[in-house]
């Protein structure tokens, strides 16, 4: 239809897409009315990486991703003070424009050297780099095999791929040989995509086994790192490295937004065909590159993490202490002690009156509720950091000790 109909049916149209998010939101203040709301708080200072005031009081805070605290760390702050005053505060182009500077060219050099393999392509974020990559090598007319607790970003880009897309049962070597079974794709068109840490429960991915059924298939294996890269592994490469099978993993896809303390993405593989793979991958072409502060703090935080244990021994110090002291009290964990941890609650209504109940106490952890987390679960989600010290840990399980009571 065209002409003045066409033009008389459209703000209709308009206004139901705008109806629908308005009845969202309104639905949302009404559940959030008179209350902190746990999807909206915001930070009046940070302090350091464990320290925020909110709400004009001092927190502690359990609910970050700087496992390792370099953040704050004092060489990675120089590097990026520095950087910043040579370079100033952007690229303001796309690596294949004009922001394609040596030290993205170093840092994809370093990133690829730490994981022991040819090739590397940073990103301007984990997101961009799950989204780059698999949109880059799966297209319509192959499949994608992924675990079901994957990240946002790994369905999202499943689903611009234009690529057959099945989830496998979490971490069930045996549903993904199904899969196999059942797919007319040939194996050489699959890609299976796992986790090493999955983020919302904190448990690792089940590898050697996924990594054996991949190879029997002769598919595409791609692991995301996220949350294992410097906490995992003897050189703190992440979970395949920790597992043992990092070379049955053709890509790893990792973030700088967790332990490295700041943004960015990257993705790392000997094939060579990942050197021309980024200009394929359209959030490569046509994001900006990152700031050349954030590649200096960055390059800074890598070189701490490979060169030193000190940080991640202290982060599993303080992980096994709060989950010993939480599982005494009674919490039920999902995952073992780990750098990430979770526990179930029955509903939002109890959920938020224990996420409260924390932050009143100066205690700040994430409230996760559907549809956002497996199976509708409501859960707090905690996290460590190696910059914790034993009596931040003690103020948390005391906190915790006390919102037992009103569970």
């Amino acid at each position: 239809m065209s002409g003045p109909a066409a033009a008389r049916e459209q703000p209709a149209f308009v206004l139901g897409l705008m109806a629908r998010a308005e009845a969202f939101a309104t639905s949302l203040d009404r559940l959030l009315e008179g209350r902190d709301n746990p999807l909206g708080i915001v930070i009046d200072d940070t302090i350091d990486c464990v320290h925020a005031v909110i709400k004009g009081r001092n927190t502690l805070m359990f609910g970050t991703n700087s496992y390792l605290g370099l953040n704050f760390h004092p060489d990675c702050v120089r590097a990026a003070s520095e950087a910043v005053q040579r370079f100033g505060t952007g690229s303001t182009a796309s690596r294949v424009a004009a922001g394609n500077h040596r030290l993205h060219v170093e840092l994809e050099a370093e990133i690829a050297a730490f994981h022991g393999r040819d090739n590397a392509t940073i990103f301007s974020t984990g997101f961009m780099a799950n989204l780059g990559i698999i949109t880059a090598l799966a297209r319509k007319g192959d499949a994608i095999f992924l675990d079901a607790h994957c990240h946002a970003s790994i369905f999202d880009a499943c689903r611009l791929s234009g690529a057959q897309i099945v989830t496998f049962r979490h971490n069930d070597a045996s549903d993904l040989q199904r899969l196999f079974t059942e797919s007319t794709v040939a194996g050489p068109q699959t890609l299976v995509i796992a986790e090493g840490l999955y983020s919302v429960h904190g448990d690792i991915g089940d590898l050697a086994n996924l990594a054996a059924v991949v190879k029997q298939h002769g598919a595409v294996f791609v692991v995301d790192e996220a949350h294992g890269l410097g906490i995992y592994g003897q050189h703190g490469r992440g979970v395949a490295e920790h597992l043992g099978v990092e070379d049955a993993v053709d890509v790893i896809v990792g973030t700088f937004s967790k332990s490295v303390g700041v943004i960015g993405g990257y993705a790392v593989g000997n094939s060579a065909a990942l050197r021309a793979l980024r200009f394929m991958a359209r959030p490569y072409l046509y994001t900006a590159s990152l700031p050349l502060p954030i590649v200096a703090a960055a390059r800074e935080a890598l070189r701490l993490i490979a060169t030193g244990t000190e940080l991640r021994e202290r982060l599993w110090r303080n992980a096994r202490m709060l989950h010993q002291g939480l599982t005494a009290l009674g919490w039920d964990i999902y995952a073992p002690a780990g750098p990430v941890g979770s526990i179930g609650l029955p509903g939002v209504s109890k959920g938020r009156q224990i996420w409260q109940d924390l932050l009143a106490r100066g205690v700040y952890v994430n409230l996760l509720v559907p549809p956002g987390t497996p199976n509708g679960e409501v859960m707090l989600r905690f996290s460590v950091s190696a910059a914790h010290r034993p009596e931040h840990i003690e103020t948390a399980i005391a906190a915790f000790e006390r919102a037992s009571r009103d569970r």
